[in-house]
């Protein structure tokens, strides 16, 4: 295939999924098509937004499809006239039927935000911060009817900052990708991209998150909660209820110090943030959002809100 200019498929719908359509319309393949999902209510004014990849799209003046079912005879017809050699996928948010896997002649590849096996599902770049991992990726991987199951082609890895947040790491691991696929792209067409079978045994699963696990723990230790509320960072947010009112935390910080309060208790309100107890160690808060707030500082709350140490931090 050496030389062969592929006609491709795009299929992705967050900000995650734009640099790689860009590199591919950068590259020497033609992307046809891209399939994205519907344009949804968005903000307080439930305003219409199409998704980012839509918008990328149409700025590059490529067709763009918005399904709402993609299990239909119909879709699968649109999909045959386009005459794709493949279908790349960067977190569209649907499985694939077998009746769009099967249709191009190089199959379907996909875009997974970690190092397969591990963090399979909805959330991986979440997880692996949740976790504690020193090292986060991407795998071009060949799909199967599986959940991230299917072999792997091409991984790639970046160390994992100490104060990396999900955000943050979604930013680097959408660019990362983008340059791996071309990479991938590449050897495809030497024929120098062999598929590894995955290790199952090593598998571990990274299910989508809801707010109900933002809710912190302070039995657990320091480290264990700098990664769960950076890991939840921007989205859905780690919180604890003050006096009945929920804040949500931000910009942890582990001060290696241990107390006499009980877990949860406030020890400490200043400028520098909140130092509150946890099992082992302390830690700092350096940024919160209070309930129907913005995000700010600690520093610029306590600016009208004092609060005394001594409170008790609940989960509810």
């Amino acid at each position: 295939m050496t030389g062969t200019s592929f006609r491709i498929i795009f299929m992705g719908t967050p900000d995650f999924a734009v640099p790689a359509l860009h590199q591919l319309l950068n590259g020497p393949d033609k992307v046809v098509a891209v399939v994205t999902q519907p344009d949804r209510p968005k903000g307080r004014g439930k305003k219409l937004t199409p998704p980012p990849v839509k918008v990328a799209a149409e700025q590059a003046d490529i067709p763009v499809l918005q399904p709402t079912k993609i299990r239909t005879e119909e879709f699968s017809n649109i999909l045959k006239s386009y005459r794709p050699d493949l279908i790349v996928v960067a977190a569209y948010g649907r499985i694939l039927p077998a009746s769009i896997l099967e249709l191009p002649r190089l199959g379907c590849i996909n875009i997974h935000g970690s190092l397969l096996p591990w963090h399979r599902g909805a959330a991986p770049i979440q997880w692996a911060v949740i976790k504690g991992d020193k090292l986060a990726g991407v795998t071009i991987m060949q799909m199967d009817a599986g959940m991230d199951t299917g072999d792997i082609l091409l991984p790639a890895a970046i160390p994992v900052n100490e104060d990396e947040t999900a955000g943050s790491l979604f930013g680097r691991l959408a660019e990362l990708g983008g340059i791996t696929l071309i990479q991938a792209l590449d050897l495809l067409r030497q024929n120098k991209l062999p598929p590894i079978k995955q290790d199952h045994s090593l598998a571990t699963a990274a299910p989508p998150l809801t707010k109900e696990d933002g809710s912190i723990d302070w039995k657990k230790p320091a480290t264990e909660l700098h990664c769960l509320i950076r890991g939840l960072d921007p989205w859905p947010a780690a919180y604890s209820f003050i006096d009945g009112q929920r804040f949500r935390f931000f910009s942890p910080e582990i001060v290696h110090k241990e107390c006499q309060q009980p877990v949860g208790t406030l020890i400490l309100a200043d400028p520098q943030g909140l130092l509150i107890a946890t099992a082992h160690n302390c830690l700092l808060i350096k940024e919160i959002q209070p309930e129907g707030k913005k995000r700010m500082t600690v520093e610029a709350y306590l600016c009208g809100h004092p609060l005394a140490s001594g409170i008790q931090l609940t989960r509810e």
